[in-house]
């Protein structure tokens, strides 16, 4: 190979190894590395194209109920366990109707694109099911806040996170393990 269309040819290999790892680095950042789940930022981005597209979709909050006693108690490792189980079935449960991400910590989120009290139901009693770790049985809680858009009067993700969001902490001042929906 001559030596001119080899220099014009280096570059241009150095460019495309560039651009796959950066393509790699995005796709990483906009997911989880312990659970798997979306990041807010990947998330989102599917969220609202699901609710263009699906008007009686419901955003849904999950903050995990005594987690930080949990962790203090049993270990990080049994804190990590739970939420990579909690992630699992919220990811299940929303199978191909929605969408699940994690915020951060111990807060996670889906949008499905419709919800039943049936469904939501569903959702308390996996998200409640103690699990098994290392030999030790760990109780799992979580309050979970519900959004429906058809009854916002703009329907849009930012709106439906926040009624989400204290349809959630309505349900924590309520008692734990339980939901509420902003009906």
């Amino acid at each position: 190979m001559e030596a001119h269309i080899a220099a014009s040819i280096l570059p241009l290999l150095g460019w495309a190894v560039h651009g796959g790892i950066l393509a790699r680095r995005l796709a990483t950042a906009r997911r989880d590395p312990l659970t798997g789940l979306h990041t807010r930022a990947g998330w989102t981005a599917r969220a609202e194209h699901l609710i263009r597209r699906h008007p009686n979709a419901a955003v849904l909050l999950v903050d995990l109920d005594h987690f930080k006693t949990l962790n203090d108690t049993h270990g990080h490792a049994a804190g990590d366990a739970a939420l990579a189980a909690t992630a699992e079935r919220l990811r299940t449960w929303c199978g191909h109707n929605g969408i699940a991400g994690r915020l951060g910590g111990d807060e996670f989120v889906a949008v499905v694109q419709d919800l039943t009290a049936g469904d939501l139901e569903a959702l308390i009693s996996a998200l409640h099911r103690p699990l098994n770790h290392d030999g030790v049985t760990l109780p799992l809680a979580a309050s979970v806040g519900a959004c429906t858009l058809a009854e916002l009067a703009v329907p849009v993700l930012t709106d439906a996170l926040a009624a989400a969001d204290a349809a959630m902490y309505a349900a924590k001042g309520r008692g734990r393990r339980s939901s509420r929906t902003t009906r």
